[in-house]
């Protein structure tokens, strides 16, 4: 294209962040700035925050954010909603709140939504449950998504009658059929809870078909409580829905361990060989100088692998000491 503007530089970012190549998304963002006859906009800005905040990149976040504000876009409220998920999902909820009282009544069902959701991500399910509250009492209708939010905030507290309340709650008050997402968030909160043949009767009796997000969760929950005969009825129906997923043979592989199933485990294992299902390589993303670095399970290509490795091997060794009895300055090393 001989002649870029803030349209196409635009619409190249937000293509990349709405199907999840974040990486791709901030690569696009940081050449557009050195374009010197381009400006971002509103519209970048919020398509842009969304790959900082599913990459964890708050550097990069916080300097558009300065750039927002400096250009005063913070008064277009798809800006600061994308602020306020950006710090929700980097962790830094004190950050969070600070913005979602600065935004005051301008605040709507999304930073709402956002509020609770980010809160019941971060096990902090009491003060979700306060912000669902909160919203409502303000007289501000909920939705789908704030149904799946308050949900959620119920599973690490364990508040099952909470949440099969508020199961109820948004079909009789608020005429919101619950979705798939509603079901699995219940399905983990009673399988978190211990309840298993409990989650494993809601899913029989769901009005759609389970998923293989809703299998995964009773697989997990099985494998955490030890329970064999449901974690086998969860696999039969993912060895259908996912058949090239090695993470679920895996998990009833281990919960045949447990149990001393060793013929299962020997099962799965030859099943495993016999379709050549391997486990796919792990990788992390982080943020280091306002770059973006993924790394992948013993990979070697990065151009500092070696300093990398001699740094992470230097680092399990102290881990293995006690941290009073060792005082290593490990930015000298880096450096």
């Amino acid at each position: 294209m001989p002649s870029r503007n803030v349209i196409s530089w635009t619409a190249m970012i937000s293509g990349y962040s709405q199907n999840g190549k974040y990486a791709n998304a901030l690569t696009v963002y940081k050449e557009m700035e050195k374009d010197k006859g381009v400006k971002p906009n509103e519209v970048t800005i919020a398509s842009v925050l969304p790959a900082c905040a599913n990459l964890g990149a708050l550097e990069v976040g916080q300097k558009i954010e300065a750039n927002a504000r400096a250009n005063g876009y913070f008064k277009n409220m798809f800006v600061c909603n994308a602020v306020l998920e950006m710090y929700m999902k980097c962790g830094r909820i004190d950050r969070a709140m600070q913005l979602f009282h600065e935004i005051g009544r301008r605040r709507n069902l999304c930073s709402w939504n956002t509020m609770i959701m980010g809160l019941a991500v971060h096990g902090k399910g009491d003060e979700a449950l306060t912000f669902f509250n909160q919203m409502l009492g303000e007289g501000n209708a909920p939705d789908d998504v704030t149904f799946v939010g308050a949900i959620l905030a119920c599973t690490h507290g364990g508040m099952v009658a909470k949440g099969w309340g508020l199961l109820s709650l948004m079909e009789q008050r608020f005429s919101i059929v619950p979705k798939l997402e509603h079901y699995g968030c219940m399905v983990d909160l009673l399988g978190r809870a211990g309840k298993l043949q409990e989650a494993y009767d809601l899913i029989e009796s769901m009005p759609m078909t389970p998923d293989s997000v809703i299998w995964g969760t009773l697989l997990g929950a099985c494998s955490f409580h030890g329970n064999v005969e449901l974690a086998e009825k969860a696999a039969e129906f993912l060895s259908v829905l996912e058949p090239w997923n090695p993470g679920n043979y895996v998990i009833l592989s281990n919960i045949y361990a447990r149990a001393g199933r060793w013929d299962g485990v020997a099962r799965l294992r030859k099943l495993m060989k016999s379709s050549q299902i391997t486990k796919a390589a792990g990788y992390s993303f982080i943020e280091e100088g306002g770059d973006i670095h993924k790394f992948i399970v013993e990979d070697k290509s990065h151009q500092k692998s070696k300093e990398i490795y001699a740094l992470l091997d230097l680092v399990t060794t102290i881990l293995k000491f006690d941290e009073s009895t060792i005082d290593i300055d490990l930015d000298s090393i880096v450096e």
